[in-house]
C-alpha cells in the first residue's frame, strides 16, 4: 500500500502528463495511471522517472482511446 505522500505525488504526475488529454478520455488517463502505479508499486518514487514512464505510456496508449 502506498503512503499519502506517494499517492499525492502520483496524482500530481498523472495530471501533469495528461494535461492535454480530455477529462472525458478516461481510458487514456486510466492506462497512463496504471503504468505510473505499476512503477510506484515496484518501488520507484523519483518524480522525473515516474513522469517519463507516464509520458511513454501516453505515447503508447492504444489509438482507439485517442
Amino acid at each position: 500500500m502506498l503512503d499519502g505522500v506517494t499517492t499525492a505525488l502520483l496524482r500530481t504526475i498523472l495530471e501533469e502528463v495528461c494535461e492535454n488529454v480530455s477529462p472525458y478520455d478516461a481510458g487514456v488517463r486510466a492506462y497512463v495511471a496504471s503504468k505510473i502505479l505499476e512503477a510506484a508499486t515496484r518501488g520507484e518514487t523519483r518524480p522525473d522517472l515516474l513522469r517519463q514512464i507516464g509520458q511513454e505510456a501516453l505515447s503508447k496508449a492504444p489509438t482507439m482511446w485517442r
